[in-house]
Parts: C-alpha cells; sequence; structure tokens
C-alpha cells in the first residue's frame, strides 16, 4: 500500500517497529512493562534543501531518539514525521 503523503524538505516519515515481547533469553515482557521502541522503517523521504542533501532512503531501518518527532495516525496506522536530524543511526 502506498502512502499518501510526502514529507517536506528535510523532514522523513516512519513506521515504528513494534515493541519487543521477549527478551533476548526467551523471557516475556507483560504490555505494561514494554518501552516505546525507538527503531522504525522509513516510509517516505522528503526531497531535502538546497544545502542538504538526504542520506536515508525509502527502506532504511533506522534508530531515532525517545522524544523526537511527531506522531502521526494515518489510515488506521501509526506513523512518525521527524528531521533527518532527529534521526541517529541507520541500522
Amino acid at each position: 500500500m502506498a502512502l499518501n503523503i510526502k514529507p517536506l524538505a528535510d523532514r522523513v516519515v516512519i513506521e515504528p517497529l513494534p515493541a519487543e515481547t521477549q527478551t533476548a533469553s526467551g523471557l516475556y515482557i507483560p504490555d505494561s512493562a514494554q518501552e516505546k521502541q525507538q527503531k522504525g522503517k522509513v516510509v517516505a523521504v522528503g526531497a531535502g534543501k538546497k544545502d542538504h542533501k538526504m542520506t536515508v532512503k525509502v527502506g532504511d531501518i533506522v534508530i531515532y531518539g525517545k522524544y523526537g518527532g511527531t506522531e502521526l495516525k494515518l489510515d488506521g496506522a501509526d506513523y512518525m514525521i521527524m528531521r533527518e536530524d532527529d534521526i541517529l543511526a541507520i541500522v
């Protein structure tokens, strides 16, 4: 399904990945103890600015800051819109 949103300038639309439900050792994490995931998949990228070329591309898995960006609900799905500067790393 194509996303009908085009971010402007140096903004990126990210679909957050679901929270971890199990630890590496096999223990299950209850819903009340799960933390908000800080990883997501890039689904749309703006054109960039005149002096700033975009580094991320659609399909990249990225790590972003805990309080970065703006949450958005579109067609029943959750997304985050943030500046490329708020992205910490590409995984």
